[in-house]
């Protein structure tokens, strides 16, 4: 099994491919998010924490995806754009994959198993989960999709030192 977020490749919204160790060093917030969710103003909050922390080695990653409700059914371009104009994203956004299941990307696997959820659960419960990354590529906390990101400052603060 991997053992740090390091290991793993994603593809940018752009078609890129992106090795993870491109963020060695930084902390990182992994959201799995979607366009049409009542969790998506969260965009802005997530905006708030990049531009707050980005200048001391921090990032926010979001992940689009389309498996809870079919709250995310746009093409990578129709994501860029939305997230672009409608809450000024500027951290990394990725393609579209699936967090749960066979076809789970293999990131998301590793993130769930590392930080499980509520009761143990592996499986990631709706769009919006975060997962905190400490500058060594470690998973450190997982938040629920009702935790607002202003709540998570403490925590990347406490990890930027």
């Amino acid at each position: 099994m991997s053992s740090t977020v390091y290991d793993f490749s994603a593809t940018s919204i752009e078609g890129q491919p992106i090795e993870m160790s491109t963020y060695r060093d930084k902390v990182l917030l992994i959201v799995n998010t979607a366009s049409q969710c009542g969790y998506t103003p969260q965009y802005k909050g997530l905006q708030e924490l990049q531009d707050k922390y980005a200048s001391k080695e921090f990032a926010v990653l979001g992940f689009p995806c389309n498996q809870f409700g079919q709250q995310e059914p746009g093409s990578a371009q129709d994501i860029q754009s939305f997230c672009e104009t409608r809450y000024g994203v500027s951290f990394p956004l990725f393609q579209k994959v699936d967090v749960n299941g066979a076809s789970a990307h293999p990131l998301f696997k590793y993130l769930e198993k590392a930080a499980p959820g509520i009761l143990g659960t592996e499986a990631i419960e709706w769009n919006f989960t975060k997962f905190l990354v400490d500058g060594s590529g470690k998973v450190v906390k997982r938040y629920g999709s009702n935790t607002d990101p202003k709540d998570i400052a403490k925590d990347i603060e406490a990890l930027l030192g």
